[in-house]
């Protein structure tokens, strides 16, 4: 899927321009190449200027694997995980691998959660009466996956540093509101399919969390809409710096060597930050040369003609093709939401749009194929729809919360 989007940016940037060339516009040509050389530069000064961002974020949650805050917060979620996957009997592997992965995503620890998810599949696997058929209990992991509630967005944060915005962090609230939508859509979605009851540990969770989430939002609403943005900066700076001395304490607590640990985690960061710029510049110029030849300028302002024929707000066209990208490919997506910062200004109103877009879900055929394709299912039943769903209601809720904060 990936190969024929890549490839079919190129072929239609070249298409559309010849047809501008062939009708007298001589400049198309030098406007496409020039603008492939502008962003495979950009690709490359966004990934350097992330390796100490990363360096320092890696390094700190290295600090919270090694001082137990991971395996504390997937102890946390065991009760909920007995109820909501049933087949999967108390005391078994997977129940640990699973909560382990959902605690890393929440962390934002994306190297981590990688490969506990596999390993999480790998394990329910075992569980599967039909090898070939995905599992309830593997759809319901896959789909919280595909949601992908993250309470900490760091990655986001850092490419909104690196590209000037006033305060990286004000993206946050809106961020976390989309994200657990889309996540509770989720599994309220699986749950009624598979007929999983709400008992009362189960509606304590999930009362627990939207009476937080109702609250935060009444909270908001007696706020003035001026004020939503700085209030967002505030929260958002206030608790990344509480994770970081958090980590850091309870490190010190359990004699963990912080400043060696820290180390060896920046150093992964660093690698990181390296190995992104291939990927990048492969996106980045694939969507710049995309919009130099005026193909990514029409679709957005047909989509802007039809939603203000509708009296819609128009304010958030220009981030949209994030999240249609979203579901396919995540490096996409990363690169759409670099190209709209780039293009509109990082703090602008699609900017930050295209942001909490972006952090709203996960890719949900990315995920799919690589967690099922581990362990060879082919019949997904209903996993794609409802992951789809969750990319649908994390990107309506990314515009109506982007609006909201930042209009």
């Amino acid at each position: 899927m990936l190969n024929y989007l890549w490839g079919g940016f190129f072929l239609v940037a070249f298409g559309l321009a010849l047809i501008r060339f062939l009708l007298g516009d001589g400049a198309v040509f030098q406007a496409v190449i020039s603008a492939s050389f502008e962003m495979a530069g950009l690709a490359v000064e966004i990934a350097i200027g992330l390796v100490g961002l990363l360096a320092l974020w890696c390094g700190l949650f290295r600090i919270a694997e090694q001082a137990g805050l991971v395996t504390w917060l997937a102890r946390g979620l065991s009760p909920l995980f007995q109820r909501i996957m049933p087949e999967v009997p108390a005391g078994h592997g997977a129940q640990g691998a699973v909560t382990m992965n959902l605690a890393a995503n929440m962390l934002g620890l994306d190297n981590a959660a990688t490969p506990l998810g596999l390993k999480a599949m790998t394990a329910l696997q075992t569980l599967n009466p039909n090898p070939t058929t995905a599992s309830n209990a593997q759809i319901l992991f896959l789909v919280l996956n595909t949601s992908s509630v993250t309470l900490l967005p760091v990655t986001i944060f850092m490419y909104r540093a690196q590209l000037g915005a006033a305060d990286p962090t004000d993206v946050f609230i809106p961020i976390l509101l989309a994200t657990s939508c889309s996540t509770l859509t989720g599994l309220l979605a699986v749950m009624a399919l598979q007929r999983i009851a709400l008992d009362r540990v189960v509606l304590a969770y999930l009362g627990g969390g939207a009476l937080m989430l109702t609250a935060l939002v009444y909270w908001l609403s007696l706020v003035p809409e001026s004020d939503l943005g700085r209030l967002s900066e505030t929260l958002a700076n206030g608790l990344l710096l509480t994770i970081i001395a958090g980590f850091i304490g309870v490190g010190l607590w359990r004699q963990v060597p912080v400043y060696e640990v820290f180390v060896e985690g920046a150093k992964e960061g660093f690698t990181t930050a390296v190995q992104l710029i291939p990927y990048l510049v492969a996106m980045l110029v694939a969507i710049g040369v995309f919009r130099a030849c005026g193909a990514l300028e029409f679709i957005t302002g047909q989509l802007g003609h039809l939603l203000g024929a509708l009296g819609v707000n128009t304010g958030f066209v220009e981030a949209l093709p994030v999240g249609l990208m979203k579901p396919f490919s995540g490096s996409g997506s990363r690169a759409l939401m670099l190209d709209v910062m780039h293009a509109q200004g990082v703090d602008s109103l699609p900017g930050r749009i295209a942001a909490v877009m972006q952090g709203s879900t996960e890719t949900t055929l990315y995920v799919l194929t690589v967690y099922f394709g581990a362990v060879g299912i082919t019949r997904i039943r209903y996993a794609l729809w409802t992951g789809l769903l969750c990319d649908l209601v994390g990107m309506v809720a990314a515009i109506g919360l982007g609006l909201w904060f930042f209009a």
